[in-house]
């Protein structure tokens, strides 16, 4: 019976895949440290349970066996805590859209179910194998997957995703032998970021994907096999600060310049200006490290823990201290302040479509800085030309 983290897990597939030893260094690494949980995923998993709870609700509504009444749904909501606005307007936007598909699903197919949290095996692609379907609807000719992120930091989209394609895998293992499905469509939500992706793909599609390129980068990553390689996969990887391919391909900005004394020549400032960024979250990475193991009692010769700046004091009781000023002759005036809220506050506290309505006319935004980028960034570049002209323009 797999652990409660598979080795192999969907959301690590992008990783494994691409550098297939990283996922038993991490096996190795959590054994060592253990798994700490972070505020992040913390919010994560309430966000699930609570979004789980709507569609719950809505099942009730619509008479499904596995639904629940309104009563069992406000003990439950409750038992979860208090719960953000801004994650009460998330799970909603994303319970409508789940509905919605549901119930387009029922006029081409009466009998279309929606499963919801459904343990999805793809063992048979990827050694034990195993992930969560937020929200699974089975019709007959279309399986549908839906996956929801309630983070912002990081945009995912749905297209070539192998968490969302592994998922799909697992429902088809799971549905396939009942239905005759001819596509598996691949949702991913993400409400904090307005974004709805899909990938639809035929049933063979996906199957041939799962024999040509999943199983074979998963037989490697299971017996930590295989040629580590450094990329934008590194970020949540485990072993990011101490994994020492990712340290070589770091050090190699140094290799310029250093030959005899002088400046660096302009060839070779690309080059370096290519590795620069991963040099740079690798230090950041490495001075994390280093901290937190100094935090769990390992020594670094030549350093030592110390405070740092002290933060910003705060009142014990503000409402006493603000009577402690009025006993003190002082007017409110003099010790208040008010400042009107911010456009993107604003936003949230009335919506972006009545945000949009009301205030398009009276809200301005610069353009961007100007910063340097590879080539195959897809954003339009700028030219001199622009700037001659902004003038005109503007």
């Amino acid at each position: 019976m797999p652990g409660l983290h598979a080795t192999l897990s969907a959301s690590g597939a992008k990783r494994w895949m691409s550098c297939p030893p990283s996922a038993r260094l991490e096996e190795r690494l959590r054994g060592i440290f253990g798994e700490k949980s972070t505020p992040f995923a913390e919010e994560g998993t309430k966000a699930h349970s609570l979004a789980e709870l709507k569609l719950l609700r809505e099942k009730g509504r619509l008479s499904e066996d596995d639904g629940i009444n309104d009563f069992n749904y406000d003990l439950r909501r409750k038992a979860l805590g208090d719960i953000p606005k801004e994650m009460d307007e998330a799970t909603d936007y994303y319970a409508e859209i789940i509905i919605e598909k549901f119930l387009t699903a029922r006029q081409s197919c009466p009998d279309a179910q929606l499963k919801l949290e459904q343990r999805l095996d793809f063992s048979r692609w990827v050694p034990d194998g195993f992930g969560t379907g937020d929200a699974v609807i089975v019709s007959e000719e279309l399986l549908e997957v839906c996956d929801l992120k309630y983070g912002k930091g990081v945009p995912v989209f749905a297209e070539n995703n192998p968490q969302a394609r592994c998922y799909g895998l697992g429902a088809l293992h799971c549905y396939g032998v009942l239905y005759g499905f001819k596509h598996v469509r691949n949702t991913i939500i993400q409400p904090r970021l307005d974004s709805v992706t899909e990938e639809m793909l035929t049933t063979d599609e996906l199957l041939q994907w799962a024999e040509t390129e999943l199983k074979p980068a998963a037989e490697l990553a299971w017996k930590g096999k295989g040629e580590f390689n450094p990329g934008d996969h590194c970020k949540f990887c485990a072993a990011r600060a101490i994994c020492y391919a990712r340290a070589t391909k770091a050090m190699t900005i140094f290799k310029h310049g250093f030959e005899t004394p002088g400046v660096i020549p302009d060839d070779a400032i690309p080059e370096i200006l290519a590795v620069a960024d991963t040099a740079i979250d690798w230090i950041k990475d490495l001075q994390a490290y280093a901290l937190s193991q100094a935090l769990r009692g390992q020594e670094w010769p030549g350093y030592k823990l110390v405070r740092g700046k002290r933060p910003p004091r705060k009142w014990v009781d503000e409402e006493e201290a603000k009577h402690q000023l009025i006993r003190a002759g002082y007017e409110p005036e003099v010790y208040t302040e008010t400042k009107f809220k911010s456009p993107s506050n604003i936003e949230k506290l009335v919506g972006k479509q009545a945000f949009e309505a009301i205030f398009a006319t009276l809200v301005t935004q610069g353009d961007g800085a100007l910063t340097l980028v590879p080539e195959s960034d897809k954003r339009t570049e700028f030219t001199s030309a622009e700037a001659d002209f902004s003038d005109i323009t503007n």
